[in-house]
């Protein structure tokens, strides 16, 4: 497979814009646990080996590439939707809401956003939406990188307090062991009750 290239942000940078942000979350398919995005604007002609799509990635190669990210990145935002927002309204809304807050918290501020999928960003930032960007463009596979190894930390925390569920190794994703885990001991707090998989179980 080819590895994302920067032929997208040269036809940005093309137009005039300097300051890219590449943005994706991770998190959106899960039965448990939050949503995160990610915003990363990388210097023009950034190096950064091994830099590929977050999934295609293992965790140990995943973390090398988000310690080179944070060398050199001029700026790295995070959002977060919480188990409460995504109930409110739903995982698109949440997903969108945590990439807004994620751009929001850059330092300096982009002036151009790539966005991975195909739904914009409710902000006043000029922006691009492209299908499959973290395999596409550098920069969105760098912020899907930063949001899975983010996301990933904070289900590790999340096993601390619920051991039983195995969220250390499936991080909230409907793998067969979280799906028995699930009809042995019912939902725990950070379980999307909504989901309709979950629902499935009978377990509310």
């Amino acid at each position: 497979m080819i590895p994302p290239t920067s032929s997208i942000e040269k036809k940005v940078r093309a137009k005039g814009y300097s300051m890219l942000a590449g943005v994706d979350e991770a998190g959106r398919g899960p039965l448990a646990g939050p949503v995160v995005a990610a915003a990363v604007i990388l210097p023009k002609g950034a190096k950064l080996a091994g830099l590929d799509d977050s999934k295609k990635l293992s965790p140990q190669k995943r973390m090398e590439v988000f310690e080179k990210i944070r060398d050199v990145a001029l700026a790295i935002g995070v959002g977060i939707s919480d188990i409460d927002l995504i109930a409110k309204v739903n995982i698109l809304w949440a997903s969108m809401y945590a990439m807004r807050e994620a751009v929001l918290s850059l330092s300096p501020q982009p002036d151009y956003l790539l966005v991975d999928g195909n739904v914009k960003i409710q902000c006043e930032v000029p922006q691009v939406t492209v299908v499959h960007g973290d395999s596409k463009s550098r920069s969105i596979a760098a912020a899907s990188v930063v949001a899975k190894v983010i996301r990933d930390h904070l289900m590790l925390e999340y096993h601390k307090t619920y051991p039983e569920y195995g969220f250390d190794r499936h991080k909230g994703y409907g793998t067969k062991y979280h799906q028995d885990a699930l009809k042995r001991l019912g939902p725990s707090p950070i379980h999307r009750k909504s989901w309709v998989s979950v629902m499935q179980a009978k377990l509310f």
